[in-house]
């Protein structure tokens, strides 16, 4: 699952002469039209629309640079720019990371649409699974876009023409949610709960993800039946892994816990000036810990730094605070010989703490340039976001004792104290464990805002405005100008 499929020419001979290159068909030709002849390139195309997921590292960026939870961070306030807007609520159309979100994504669903094109040129046993992996990515890519955009075109089945770009309008969002829907439950209906290769979409991914999509849509009783499905019926065997602090450890890439996980690799190099083209996590190197010279951890660019009211956030006792948070002062005060340690601090602004969730340990170390090549996977949806969404549904859904059984599972896990709430107070709680159990990770700015808390909880959120980030204006350029942008920018 982790190679990039490249096809090229043979080249000639620099020996020939031109007549004799003009007279030589190439060796080998193939074009989109006449790619799917066979099971390997469907199989190919499949490997090809799956390796969009490696862009997640600006989910977990913006998903808490744009919250309470961190700052952007990195060499000054000018390195990735856009991230530092983001942090401080002054992004608008300009702005690089936002649109890489919307070219990442296109690329994902074009890539799932080129097969779904061309599906009928074949058949060939395990077919109908393959086709369900691909709507589970489609589906997952437009979950990203309506989240971060709303309202977007909808392309499904097809590619489109350079000359039908300015003839496609932006789609209602709820019609995008029903083809988010509908592509789910085709992966639900067809999948197994496991697959003998290692990174595949499963069963349990596409229920997990439906959750979350009719969670957001604020569909409390529909989220409740399919998380429910998901926990009770569980022929994967899910659960949650007992050690929390060493559950973001490479050594436990895939534990009970992982329900939708992001595979890396470190075993292939890469550069800064194409993260698209990596296969490692670089979200791991970017959150390290500036030119650091010290036992356990290795140097990184100080990315994502969690603030003081997130760390003030965890009752001492909870060990979640430890595991989810770097204290490095704290931390080289331990050490046998502190004054040997030492780190930089980045112009980008300085917390004093660092995510612990996703960093470059030692032990973590890639091919170079190793800032870009962890294979620290990413846990999109873990057991324990299952169960706290299940919580909250069923809480919104008036079945507060189920909503407790649920919540309290993840309490116990690290020894929390068990929640008895009841009604809005019980809903608070749940929303508050939200945070505590999954900070880091990059759900922080997209749960203020589902549940209307965004405006009272961030900085210079405005109301009205800031629920969406704005459309690319050069995507509104190429477009001919026909796209109206979100409110407020």
């Amino acid at each position: 699952m982790k190679k990039i499929l490249i096809i090229c020419s043979v080249l000639m001979a620099m020996t020939m002469s031109c007549d004799q290159l003009l007279d030589i068909d190439p060796e080998f030709t193939q074009d989109a039209e006449n790619f799917f002849n066979t099971e390997e390139d469907y199989q190919r195309a499949l490997i090809g629309a799956y390796d969009l997921m490696q862009t997640a590292y600006l989910q977990i960026w913006i998903g808490e640079i744009a919250s309470d939870n961190s700052i952007a961070g990195g060499e000054s306030v000018t390195d990735t720019q856009g991230l530092h807007d983001i942090q401080n609520m002054v992004h608008g159309g300009e702005n690089a990371e936002l649109r890489d979100v919307m070219r990442f994504n296109y690329t994902g669903i074009a890539r799932a649409n080129y097969i779904f094109e061309f599906q009928d040129n074949l058949d060939f046993n395990g077919k109908d699974k393959l086709l369900a992996e691909a709507a589970f990515l489609r589906a997952y890519y437009y979950f990203n876009l309506v989240t971060y955009f709303g309202d977007m075109p909808l392309i499904v089945d097809r590619r489109i023409a350079i000359s039908e770009i300015q003839r496609i309008d932006r789609t209602p969002k709820e019609q995008i949610y029903a083809q988010i829907e509908a592509d789910l439950n085709r992966a639900i209906n067809t999948l197994n709960w496991t697959d003998p290769e290692t990174g595949r979409i499963t069963k349990g991914a596409a229920l997990a993800l439906l959750g979350k999509v009719l969670l957001y849509q604020s569909k409390y009783g529909e989220a409740a039946q399919v998380l429910d499905e998901l926990i009770t019926t569980n022929q994967a065997g899910y659960g949650l892994f007992e050690d929390y602090a060493s559950l973001f450890y490479v050594i436990n890439q895939n534990v009970n816990e992982d329900v939708f996980t992001i595979q890396y690799s470190g075993a292939q190099g890469g550069d800064y000036g194409c993260f698209v083209c990596l296969q490692g996590n670089l979200a791991v190197g970017f959150h390290g810990i500036r030119q650091y010279n010290g036992p356990f951890y290795a140097d990184g660019n100080s990315y994502n730094l969690p603030t003081q009211d997130l760390y003030d956030y965890f009752d001492p006792a909870d060990p979640r605070r430890e595991a989810t948070i770097l204290d490095i002062e704290a931390f080289i005060a331990v050490q046998p010989n502190p004054g040997n340690i030492n780190y930089a601090i980045g112009g980008g602004g300085h917390t004093g703490y660092y995510n612990n969730k996703y960093i470059k340990r030692a032990d973590e170390r890639g091919l170079p340039d190793d800032d870009l090549t962890s294979p620290l996977n990413y846990r999109v949806i873990r057991y324990a976001d299952v169960l706290l969404m299940a919580a909250e549904a069923f809480a919104r859904t008036g079945n507060d004792a189920r909503a407790r059984t649920e919540l309290n599972k993840v309490r116990e896990r690290v020894g929390m104290p068990l929640i008895n709430s009841t009604g809005q107070s019980l809903i608070n709680d749940i929303l508050r464990e939200r945070r505590l159990e999954l900070s880091g990770e990059g759900y922080r700015f997209w749960d203020l805002v589902r549940t209307g808390q965004a405006a009272q909880e961030i900085e210079g959120f405005q109301t009205g405005k800031h629920e969406l980030f704005p459309i690319p204006q050069v995507e509104i350029d190429l477009a001919g100008g026909n796209w109206r942008q979100n409110p407020g920018y």
